[in-house]
């Protein structure tokens, strides 16, 4: 680790660390709030609306938080996304029941996209354009640390005090970055001088960018992979008669194989584009998912699983690192909006349309299609290169 983060940008790092902070918050409330609604008695079903709490607002507001980073700098929204963390986090604690478990999920997941916004926007600032990916592929590491820790710190605080516990030191958490933050300790950039006196352009213009088309297009597709990974492969190994630890198991080896190959990403870069690594990407996740209905013992299921983990892992800092060169001017923070507006769309979106599909004609044509979109996908990137 001393040597990946050697030569980094001291306030990147410090930057990041503060991300890794918020993150754990936003994973572990996920737990939490959906273990205490199940320990209130509420069915699967309320559960998952609970869960797409968490996307729904922030795919709707993401690109106004996009555009309101470019205008008035990162600081302001970081401080104020950390500060409005601490009190979705703390509502559960003050007010037991299912009404403020709502409030929650909707608070906590407006609240980091507000703050992830900002912190992707600062990360494209710093540091050269050959250093892009690289410093993504460092925040997308902290993250995949923290979403290790969330589950972990939320989970040992429930089984060993209470739920309410839990709420308590989550929400306190997030005060560490917003007082950091807001004491100007670190030197973020303010607003874009192209940005503060430029006429506001609609979202739809940046869709309809050419480039940033092909750089969204990529991170859809990317998101729907990571998101039904997460959702059918519980149903699919349960299915197979496979037990919680197997599968388990099969989940924590794409969370390693991330983990693994962003951590490696400083090798990756130097010896691969963007638009190669993104082809790579998007070919090997389509044959995982190619391959995957063949899969019927929790071994084949983990091998695949870790290969996905791999292909998906290293596509998000390539996204970022495009996304970023191919942004107009002083637009960094609403493109970056845009595109978290689109993954927040597949995760609301992915769980109703697939779970309906696997309902009525199987996961085999789950999976293929899937497959098919991303092999295709990749196909598309390697000619348009």
């Amino acid at each position: 680790m001393n040597r990946l983060l050697r030569g980094a940008n001291p306030t990147l790092v410090a930057l990041i660390a503060l991300a890794i902070a918020n993150h754990v918050v936003m994973a572990g409330n996920r737990v939490a709030v959906s273990l205490y609604a199940l320990h209130l008695g509420v069915s699967t079903a309320v559960v998952g609306v609970l869960l797409a709490l968490y996307a729904f607002l922030p795919m709707l507001c993401a690109v106004a938080a996009g555009r309101f980073s470019d205008r008035i700098g990162v600081r302001r929204p970081m401080v104020l996304g950390s500060l409005a963390l601490a009190v979705g986090a703390l509502l559960p604690a003050l007010m037991p029941g299912l009404p403020a478990l709502f409030a929650s999920a909707t608070i906590v997941g407006v609240s980091f996209m507000l703050f992830q916004v900002a912190t992707q926007n600062a990360t494209g600032e710093m540091g050269s354009p050959t250093e892009r990916a690289h410093n993504f592929s460092l925040l997308a590491l902290g993250y995949s640390v923290s979403g290790f820790l969330g589950p972990l710190i939320t989970g040992f605080t429930i089984d060993h005090g209470s739920f309410t516990l839990a709420f308590a030191v989550l929400a306190l958490i997030p005060l560490v970055p917003a007082a950091i933050l807001g004491s100007g300790q670190l030197a973020l950039p303010g607003p874009h001088a192209a940005r503060v006196n430029m006429p506001v352009g609609g979202a739809l213009e940046l869709l309809m960018h050419r480039k940033l088309r092909r750089v969204f297009f990529v991170n859809v597709l990317m998101a729907m992979g990571w998101d039904l990974h997460t959702i059918v492969i519980p149903i699919y190994g349960a299915s197979l008669g496979l037990s919680a630890s197997q599968i388990g198991m099969i989940l924590a080896a794409f969370a390693a194989a991330t983990f693994i190959v962003r951590f490696s990403m400083r090798w990756i870069v130097r010896r691969f584009t963007e638009h190669q690594v993104l082809t790579i990407a998007m070919m090997m996740a389509g044959v995982v998912y190619l391959v995957f209905p063949f899969s019927t013992t929790a071994g084949t299921l983990t091998a695949l699983s870790f290969a996905l983990g791999l292909a998906l892992g290293m596509s998000q800092p390539m996204v970022m690192s495009l996304l970023h060169s191919h942004a107009p001017p002083g637009r960094m923070g609403e493109a970056a909006g845009v595109r978290m507006s689109l993954v927040q769309s597949m995760a609301v979106a992915v769980p109703l349309t697939f779970g309906a599909l696997g309902a009525t004609v199987g996961l085999t044509p789950v999976f293929w299609s899937v497959g098919l979109c991303l092999a295709t996908g990749g196909w598309l990137t390697k000619r348009s290169r």
